[in-house]
Formats: C-alpha cells, structure tokens, sequence
C-alpha cells in the first residue's frame, strides 16, 4: 500500500514540473537568471509549505551530527542543484529533444546503484520496464533528435546522472528521517548562488516577465518539490523515476491545450508506449506483491 500511496504525489510533481515548457515562454531573461530566481521562489515556498527553514545538517536522537545522514542530506541537494545547472547549460548548446531525451536517462544509474546503495533489488520487470520507456522516449523524440552540439549532449547525459544519484540519495535519507523538501531547499539555495552573477548582467526582468518567473517558481518547481519529497517517502527510487517521465509526455498535452498544435504519429506512439510500459509494471508489480502476502 505505501507504494500505491506514494504515486498520486509523483503523477501531482510530473504534471507540474511540465509546465515549465509553456512558463518560460513568458519570460525574456537570461536562461541562468530564469534558474536563479525560480528557486529563490520555490524555496520561499517550499519554507512556506513546511513550516520551516532548511536543515542544513540531520542530528542523532543525542542531538550531535548524524554525518551519514548529513552527507547524504547535502549529496542529494548538489545533485539536484547540478541537474538543473546541466540541463539548462545543454539547453543552449544542443536541441531541446537530445537534452530531455538524455536527462530521462537516469533510470539506467538508479538500475546500476541502487541495489548497492539501497538494497533495493532489481526484477525482470525492471529491466524490461527499462527498455520499453527507453525506446518509447527514442520514439517520442525522434522528429527532433539531431547529432547536435557534442558538447550539449555531454552535459545532458550528466544531468541524467545526477538526476539518478539525486533520486537514490533523496530515496536514501529516509532512513534518517528527514525529508527531502530540506534537500530541495539546499538544492534552490544552490543554484540562486550559481545564478547571481547572471542576474546582475541581464538586467532587470520586465512585468510580464518577472509574473512568468513567480508562476514557475510556484507552480513548476515549488510544487513539484514538495510532492517529490511526500512521494519518495513511499516509492521505490526506479518506480519514481519511471513515475516522472511522465513529465515530458504532458508537454504536448498543455501545447495542445494552449497553442492547439498536435503531436505527430511517432510522438503519440512514442507515449503510448511508456504509458503502457509503466501501468504494465505497476500491475505486474502489485500483483507480485499480493501473491507473495
């Protein structure tokens, strides 16, 4: 049951981080100045929803430092600072296409390391989940996947690293816990850092603008934080992030809704696919688990 409680929240954090695509086209600024501000945003929002500044250390019932924990606590929000860094550096040197399609490859590194690092062991229907969302993400992405910018495809690829390693270590200080809206919030604080430097030389944001910037903050990055943290509690790492790929199949849903333009055929199929390689392993998996109770 904790599983099946756990994916309404990861559905909930997919469905939000999607409207960034359709967001961010009301904003004219730098790309790094977008990043920064978005998470000054969503970690006053993330404070705001749990009542609480971030922990930037996890104590011991002694009330001395867990270093394990803290170390994980910190691990989880570089990674993530990292992803977003990385993705939103290969978005300006490679298509849109390779740098999402490259960043979802993060299933790959919770497959290899999370038995080791959370002895959460792998079935069949893992590795052959992994190969249907696989080829339903080539798929989905065909019409606009190009050689691109080598350089642009090297830091996607790592943003499918660290968005893996950001899973298994967020997945992992639940045993401490300490939830992981404080890593989000470390996470935020991180990349507002990275982020300064950008704002000062872009100036300053027009209305619309700066009204694009609190609707991402909120809606696109707040919210899908605190969702992520409530859902990660519950699920198995690989089950949520074959969970949030669904994130890039909504972005033609809200293209629709909003510029009334339909996906082609490919696209669809591609879709399809991941949805039906996802509900598959969800029912083969829940059915597992009521035979073995």
């Amino acid at each position: 049951m904790k599983q099946i409680d756990g994916i309404p929240s990861l559905i909930l954090c997919a469905l939000f981080w999607s409207t960034g695509g359709i967001l961010v086209k009301l904003v004219d600024w730098n790309p790094f100045a977008i990043a920064a501000i978005r998470s000054l945003i969503a970690g006053i929002f993330i404070a705001i929803t749990i009542k609480g500044a971030p922990l930037f250390r996890i104590k011991k019932e002694d009330s001395t430092t867990d270093p394990k924990g803290t170390a994980c606590l910190w691990a989880a929000g570089i990674c993530y600072s990292l992803t977003m860094i990385l993705y939103v550096s290969a978005n300006k040197l490679t298509t849109a296409a390779n740098t999402i399609l490259l960043q979802y490859t993060n299933p790959v590194y919770i497959i290899l390391f999370g038995p080791l690092m959370l002895g959460e062991k792998n079935r069949k229907s893992d590795y052959l989940a992994a190969l249907g969302v696989t080829a339903g993400m080539i798929l989905f992405f065909s019409d606009g996947l190009e050689s691109g910018n080598q350089t642009g495809n090297i830091l996607a690829a790592c943003s499918g690293l660290t968005f893996g390693f950001t899973t298994l270590f967020m997945r992992k200080q639940q045993i401490y816990g300490c939830s992981s809206a404080h890593s989000f919030m470390i996470a935020h604080i991180l990349t507002l850092a990275a982020g300064i430097p950008f704002m000062i030389s872009a100036g300053m944001p027009s209305a619309k603008s700066c009204a694009g910037l609190v609707l991402l903050g909120i809606f696109q990055m707040g919210i899908p934080s605190v969702t992520y943290s409530l859902g990660i509690k519950r699920v198995r790492a690989l089950t949520a992030s074959f969970i949030t790929m669904l994130e890039p199949l909504m972005n033609p849903v809200w293209v629709i809704i909003f510029a009334g333009e339909y996906p082609s055929v490919k696209c669809a199929a591609g879709g399809a696919l991941i949805l039906g390689t996802i509900a598959a392993r969800a029912v083969f998996q829940h059915r597992s688990a009521r035979t073995r109770n």
